[in-house]
């Protein structure tokens, strides 16, 4: 069985904490001190599209994104549906080339849905990327990864194995069915399981919380009850995972049925410290977003065109490279990291 090597170095935090964004924050933070020209002679127009309005990591990431093209230079357009629906970002990325727009970063709510609009928007000049989840190689020039897909399915694995001992029941809390992030890591944790050392942990059932709070805690208190010798709920995802551990803690399990995955240190501190999380895992969502910020300013000043091998300066993250992805490329910008009770104070205040 793999250990657990993760050593993500903390990145620099001095950032800047940005309000909390949604559909309000169109059309914010324009600075063009420094940003070339756009293909219509203005200012350039950056935007992203997130999975949903109302989720805080999508807000952080959202943060990152504005802080990257005020330094480039550019506007801002910050845009996400009410739900997580492939539709109501198909609607948004129709507006987006009405406004013409220079580049569209996206995070998907379905892998192949947005394939003919993401299309035309190519079709029409406009450089399209997209981070955290993926759309199809047909529909985008690359993608930026927050983290190497393997490490984050195969950790959680490890990361659960300590925790309930190398024995027992555990589940998945997914966002949607079609994340295509989330379906990835849930592979991989499956390919970990066939490892030798995990014959005696059983993964019963992959719920769908579709990244909706009250939905999440649906779907854990079903998983409760339909399992009730449950050892391990894993959720891949910062809305499930803290629905997970209100549950737990409501109902009074502690110590008995544990929650890990990936989380927000603001929003798991407590469960954390009471012990109904003792780890759980994530990266630095600023730094997701101000990599698809600084990666939007390449592709638009045609420093990388998203081929394999290119590799471009990424502002406070360093050089990055452009690296194969299946059918397409991906920008790789780190690993998953460990949160438990000797590290959680640091951060519980930062994100």
């Amino acid at each position: 069985m793999r250990r657990f090597l993760s050593k993500w170095a903390v990145v620099g935090l001095t950032v800047a904490m940005l309000a909390a964004c949604g559909d309000q924050k169109t059309n914010q933070g324009t600075e063009t001190e420094g940003g070339e020209a756009s293909s219509d002679g203005g200012t350039p127009k950056y935007a992203m599209v997130f999975k949903n309005t109302g989720n805080p990591y999508g807000e952080k990431m959202m943060d990152g994104f504005q802080e990257a093209i005020e330094e480039v230079g550019g506007e801002v357009i910050l845009r996400a549906p009410d739900q997580p629906t492939a539709e109501g970002q198909i609607q948004i990325i129709e507006q987006l080339i009405t406004q013409q727009v220079d580049a569209i970063a996206i995070a998907a709510n379905d892998q192949d849905a947005l394939e003919p609009v993401l299309k035309k928007a190519m079709d029409q000049g406009i450089k399209i990327l997209s981070v955290d989840s993926a759309v199809n190689a047909n529909s985008r020039l690359v993608h930026v990864n927050q983290a190497d897909p393997e490490r984050i399915g195969r950790s959680q694995i490890e990361a659960v194995s300590e925790m309930i001992n190398g024995e027992g029941q555990i589940a998945v809390l997914s966002a949607t069915s079609q994340a295509t992030n989330q379906n990835l890591w849930i592979e991989w944790m499956k390919k970990e399981l066939e490892e030798p050392g995990y014959e005696n942990i059983e993964l019963v059932k992959v719920a769908y919380g579709d990244d909706l709070r009250d939905k999440s805690v649906s779907e854990t208190e079903a998983l409760l009850k339909s399992y009730p010798d449950l050892k391990a709920i894993v959720a891949p995802t910062t809305v499930g995972i803290a629905a997970a551990g209100k549950v737990i803690t409501d109902k009074g399990l502690n110590g008995k049925v544990i929650v890990t995955g990936l989380g927000l240190p603001s929003e798991m501190a407590s469960y954390i410290e009471s012990g109904v999380s003792p780890a759980m895992f994530l990266w630095n969502p600023i730094d997701v977003g101000y990599g698809a910020g600084i990666a939007s300013y390449a592709l638009v000043q045609e420093e990388i065109t998203g081929k394999v091998g290119e590799s471009f300066e990424a502002g406070r993250l360093g050089e990055k490279e452009v690296v194969e992805d299946g059918d397409g490329t991906q920008i790789m910008l780190g690993d998953p990291f460990r949160f438990d009770a000797e590290n959680i104070d640091e951060w519980k205040d930062v994100y």
